[in-house]
C-alpha cells in the first residue's frame, strides 16, 4: 500500500503524549473518598465495567489513528501488466510551416490536417503511435505511446510557431525514422504530411527514404493543397496578416518518390472530404503482433480505514450511554 501524502503519518506520534496524558489524570476523572486503609477492599474482584472503561480509551486512540492515516490518502499500488495484441508502429510527421495556414481547407490546411490526424489516432486500438512536428527544422512532440487520449489531445494543442519557419521535409523524415526505428512491431509506417517542397534541412528527403527502406519502413506521403491558386498568408505594409492568392506548390515528384522508394503510398488532398478519406485508407495498414504494457491507475483507498473509525466512534457512543453511562 502506498500513501500519497506519507509525511502525514508523523502525526501518529500526537498519540505518544495523549496515551501518557491519559494515564496521568485517569484517576483524576473519578470521585474519590479517603479512607484509613484500603485492605478490605483488596480481595473484591474486579468488573468487566472497570476494563471497559479502559477500552473506551483504546477505541477513541484506534480512531484518532484512522484518521491520520485517512489524511495520509491510503493508495492501492500501481501495477503493470503485458498482454499480446495486434498493433502497428505509426509516426505521423506533420508539417507545421506558415504555408499550412493556407485556407484552401476549412477553416485552413492545419487545423484540418490536425483534426483528421487526431480522429486517425483515437481509433487506431493497440498501436504505438508517435507524433514529429517539422518545419524549418523537426521535433519529436509525443515518442511512440498506446495512449491514444493523449496523443490526440496533444495533436489539437500543437501550435503554429513552435517551430522555426521554412519546410525541412527531410529533417522530419530522418527524425520520425529515428523514433520508429526501434519499434517491436514488424510492421512500421510513417505518414509525413506536408503543403510544401523542401527548401531547407540536413538531410535530403530522398537520402532520408533511402534510409527508411534498409530499415524496412514505410512511408505513406500526404501532400495537403487543392490544385490551382489557394489564399496564403501574408503580411502587408502595416505588419498585419492578410490572405493573398498564390499557386500551390507542391513537391509532388519527391513526395512521390519518397513512397515508392519505401513501399507506402503517395496520396493529394485537396480538400477536407478527400484528407479524410485518405486516413481512412491508411487506416487499413496491415497489422502485426505485438507486445503492449498496460498501465493500472493508482487510486486512493481510504473508504476502509473511514468505516473503521466510524464503527469505533460509534462503538464507543453507544457503551458511553448503556453500560458505561455515568451517574451525574
Amino acid at each position: 500500500m502506498l500513501f500519497a501524502h506519507p509525511k502525514y503519518l508523523w502525526f501518529l506520534l500526537i498519540l505518544v503524549p495523549y496515551i501518557a496524558w491519559y494515564v496521568y489524570h485517569h484517576r483524576a476523572d473519578f470521585a474519590a473518598m479517603s479512607v484509613s486503609t484500603t485492605r478490605p477492599y483488596d480481595r473484591l474482584p474486579r468488573t468487566y465495567k472497570e476494563y471497559l472503561l479502559h477500552g473506551m480509551f483504546l477505541l477513541r486512540l484506534v480512531a484518532v489513528a484512522m484518521l491520520i492515516i485517512i489524511l495520509a490518502r491510503p493508495q492501492t499500488h500501481d501495477k503493470w501488466s503485458s498482454s499480446r495484441t495486434e498493433g502497428t508502429d505509426i509516426v505521423i510527421a506533420l508539417d507545421i510551416s506558415t504555408s499550412m495556414l493556407a485556407r484552401d481547407f476549412k477553416p485552413d490546411r492545419f487545423e484540418a490536417a490536425k483534426n483528421v490526424a487526431a480522429k486517425f489516432v483515437a481509433g487506431r486500438e493497440s498501436d504505438n503511435i508517435g507524433l514529429v512536428i517539422f518545419a524549418g527544422e523537426s521535433f519529436t512532440a509525443v515518442p511512440m505511446t498506446t495512449d491514444r487520449s493523449m496523443l490526440a489531445n496533444y495533436i489539437h494543442d500543437v501550435r503554429m510557431g513552435m517551430l522555426q519557419d521554412n519546410t525541412a521535409i527531410g529533417d522530419g523524415l530522418a527524425t520520425s525514422i529515428n523514433r520508429i526505428k526501434e519499434g517491436n512491431a514488424k510492421s512500421k509506417s510513417i505518414i509525413l504530411l506536408t503543403d510544401g517542397s523542401n527548401n531547407t534541412g540536413n538531410v535530403a528527403p530522398i537520402t532520408a527514404a533511402e534510409i527508411a527502406k534498409k530499415l524496412g519502413i514505410k512511408v505513406y506521403t500526404i501532400g495537403v493543397g487543392r490544385n490551382g491558386m489557394a489564399p496564403y498568408p501574408a503580411e502587408n505594409e502595416f505588419g498585419r496578416i492578410t490572405y493573398v492568392n498564390m499557386p500551390v506548390v507542391i513537391d509532388e515528384a519527391t513526395l512521390k518518390t519518397i513512397a515508392t522508394t519505401t513501399g507506402g503510398k503517395y496520396f493529394r488532398a485537396t480538400d477536407n472530404n478527400v484528407l479524410a478519406q485518405i486516413f481512412e485508407e491508411i487506416d487499413r495498414l496491415e497489422k502485426t503482433e505485438i507486445d503492449v504494457r498496460n498501465f493500472t491507475h493508482t487510486e486512493d483507498n481510504y473508504l476502509p480505514w473511514a468505516l473503521f473509525a466510524l464503527a469505533l466512534l460509534a462503538l464507543e457512543l453507544i457503551l458511553r450511554n448503556t453500560l458505561l453511562r455515568n451517574i451525574p
